[in-house]
Parts: structure tokens; sequence; C-alpha cells
């Protein structure tokens, strides 16, 4: 079972892990977008009002903010940062309205990047201290006008990933990647 397998590696690395007991949350990874400053947490099939209820009683220290998701698996289906304060989204109307509700729920203003395709908007930044900011996106060949968006953040190393199989089944990039913040000690 996934839950299982990702508890075993989270406790190998001895981070602290919290568990949703409440038989009625549900929370999916693919609905938390956490910009660094704040969470903005998807209501889908996947993620209920509990699960971000219980997200925000964990993090005491930062905004939580609920976004109704339409037309789309979760939150992450249409958006993700692309970098410390730049939000990538996607172009169809339900990416646009969440950002919407985003935007005038946060205190904070964010630089967005508009693509052409929901789909490509789910990236992945890494801060690399070698490498500075890198960013993990949908290939050329898959989403081509996307791409050429991406090509435009001249301060970013881009490394195109191609995810037509995984896509087949609703894996997007952020949803195959667990990010860790590795330490000195890890």
């Amino acid at each position: 079972k996934q839950v299982e397998a990702m508890k075993r590696v989270l406790e190998s690395l001895n981070l602290n892990i919290v568990e949703m007991i409440d038989e009625n949350a549900t929370l999916d990874g693919g609905d938390v977008l956490f910009t660094g400053r704040e969470f903005f947490v998807g209501l889908s099939r996947r993620t209920n009002q509990r699960g971000a209820e219980i997200l925000a009683d964990t993090f005491k220290d930062y905004a939580v903010s609920t976004v109704p998701v339409h037309d789309a698996l979760h939150l992450k289906s249409f958006c993700s940062m692309a970098g410390p304060n730049l939000i990538a989204i996607g172009s169809s109307e339900a990416a646009q309205k969440a950002l919407k509700t985003m935007q005038q729920m946060s205190d904070h203003r964010y630089d967005k990047l508009t693509v052409p395709d929901d789909a490509a908007a789910n990236c992945i930044y890494l801060n690399i201290p070698s490498k500075g900011h890198v960013l993990l996106h949908r290939a050329p060949e898959e989403y081509p006008e996307s791409a050429k968006v991406f090509e435009k953040l001249k301060d970013h190393m881009l490394i195109p990933i191609a995810n037509t199989e995984l896509d087949k089944v609703d894996g997007s990039l952020t949803c195959c990647s667990v990010l860790i913040n590795k330490t000195s000690e890890l």
C-alpha cells in the first residue's frame, strides 16, 4: 500500500510523521500546494474540508486556504510552483478560476506563469545550491506551446521530462515525486 511504503521511507529518514486518524478526512498530496509562505488546498474528489482542517492544525505557522476544484482531478492538475514566488497556471477556465480564488485568499502577490496546457502547469521547482533555479517541466514533444513559455525563464535550468505514459493513469510530475530537503545528517 502506498501510504505504508511512504511511512517506512519517512521513518527511515527520521522525519516527523503526522497521521490523520479521522476516518472522515481525506487529503491528497495533489491537492496541496505549498508556496513557501502558505498552503492552498484544493477541495476535490480526493480532498475534503476536514482534511484541509487537519493540515491547518498540523502547520499552525502557515495560512491554509481552500480552493474549490472543478473539472480536474486535483489542484495541481493545473498549477504548481515554478519558482520561489512564481505560480505556473494553466489556461483553462477551471485553472483561471482557481487562480483568482487563490489571489483573493492571499495577502501575498505571486507572479504567475500562464501556460496554454493545464497538464504542463504541473512542474517541479528545485533550488539546488550548486545549480540554482531548476525546473522540471513537460517535454516540448508533448506540449510544444507550453514548453515555449517555460523557455522564457532565463534564470532557470530547464529539464524537460516526457510523461506521456504516466499521464494515462493520472500520474503528473508532482504525483510521481517526493521532495525532501536533504540536510547534512541524511
